[in-house]
């Protein structure tokens, strides 16, 4: 039994994958650095001068609707947040990202790393498909969670991560098909909690007719997760079902659906009883006929990141959709909050859990409703000190 990564290339055509390829090279004359700017010591809006795919400082807001649109997660009201809490990016968190690999600098082999990823970001991690300590992402899925995660920022080059300052773990529990084992995504979640992991990102589900009894090694890694003080983020899946894929479903999870440009759920996103919250994914509007934000199949922008491309030798800016692509959003600013200090140095999972439902925006219906949970995730007001509030 095996679950699936759930946004692929174009070139890997599955029914129950969604396909989104959106590519987009790199403007020639932009010229990496590889150290983090400093920016200014203070609790204000935060633009960083990566050029994303033009040649000009900040270009990336062209392209990361997701992080400083109208319906993005407010980043750089976060960043500022966070220099403010002197917990830049959130600097001192460690996310894991179970998943195809990553393909990360000073990766123990002769394989390429991003050129958009610091050397200094990664810890150990373990490969548990192929059982040995490089998990090296061969597909390029990895590698854009990794990415909206802890993409280096303010190196005028790229686009940003959304908590760029934090550490990654990669940890490898899905193939070059995206498919994983049971026993090994259970494994890769004792390991990254038994290892320090402070948040851990799972961005794949697995098909509607899996039950959650058939899934007990996973339910007590996720258990011995919470257990240990992980919080654990997921997608709920890209049938477009009135239900929760596992392990989402799961208790101690933050199930997390897809948003569009427009601020209507994806057409692909799962929702439902279970749903906690949504963050942006992409791609077209759902047919929601009450929602104003919404118009059936309307197209919206993907969400971009720099990662590997066909046929997996170079690295470019891609645009990929799916809850696999809204998970780490969640993840990121849950880093942010446990670093800013804004609900206590070592916070338990269900008070970061609560600080991201409380600080949501609301959509759809008033208050929690199964389609976007408590709303979408907002990085500025999660990390803001003080009570939580819920943006208009």
């Amino acid at each position: 039994m095996t679950p699936f990564a759930d946004t692929p290339r174009a070139p890997w055509r599955r029914p129950w994958q969604l396909l989104v390829a959106v590519f987009c090279v790199l403007a020639a004359a932009v010229t990496p650095t590889h150290a983090n700017g400093a920016f200014a010591q203070a609790a204000a809006p935060v633009v960083p001068n990566d050029p994303g795919a033009v040649a000009e400082r900040g270009g990336w807001t062209q392209l990361q609707w997701n992080f400083a649109g109208t319906y993005g997660v407010s980043a750089p009201m976060a960043w500022g947040n966070l220099v403010a809490a002197k917990a830049p990016g959130g600097a001192g968190v460690t996310v894991a990202v179970l998943d195809t690999g990553i393909a990360y600098p000073g990766n123990g082999s002769s394989r390429p790393g991003s050129p958009d990823l610091h050397r200094a970001t990664f810890v150990p991690g373990y490969d548990f498909v192929d059982d040995d300590t490089i998990p090296y992402d061969a597909t390029g899925h990895g590698t854009h969670v990794a990415s909206t995660i802890a993409e280096a920022t303010n190196n005028r080059y790229g686009l940003t991560g959304l908590a760029y300052g934090v550490h990654l773990m990669p940890v490898r529990v899905l193939d070059s098909q995206g498919s994983g084992d049971v026993t090994e995504i259970a494994q890769g979640l004792r390991f990254a909690a038994s290892h320090g992991a402070q948040v851990i990102n799972m961005s794949f589900s697995f098909p509607p007719n899996v039950r959650g009894d058939q899934l007990k090694p996973i339910l007590n890694a996720i258990d011995y997760a919470h257990a240990r003080g992980s919080v654990v983020v997921a997608g709920v899946g890209n049938e477009g079902a009135s239900h929760i894929a596992y392990p989402a479903m799961f208790p101690h999870v933050v199930a997390v659906g897809a948003t569009t440009q427009h601020g209507c759920l994806g057409r692909y996103s799962n929702y439902g009883a279970g749903i906690d919250v949504v963050a942006p994914g992409g791609g077209r509007d759902a047919a929601f006929a009450n929602d104003r934000h919404c118009v059936a199949d309307r197209r919206g922008m993907p969400i971009y990141q720099i990662t590997l491309q066909p046929a997996y030798d170079r690295f470019a800016i891609s645009g990929f959709i799916g809850t696999s692509m809204a998970a780490p959003h969640v993840s990121a600013i849950a880093a942010l909050v446990i670093a800013s200090g804004v609900i206590g140095r070592h916070p338990s999972p269900d008070a970061v859990e609560a600080r991201l439902e409380r600080t949501a925006r609301d959509f759809g219906a008033s208050g929690y409703d199964e389609a976007y949970g408590w709303g979408l995730v907002n990085a500025a007001t999660a990390t803001r000190p003080g009570s939580p509030r819920r943006p208009s």
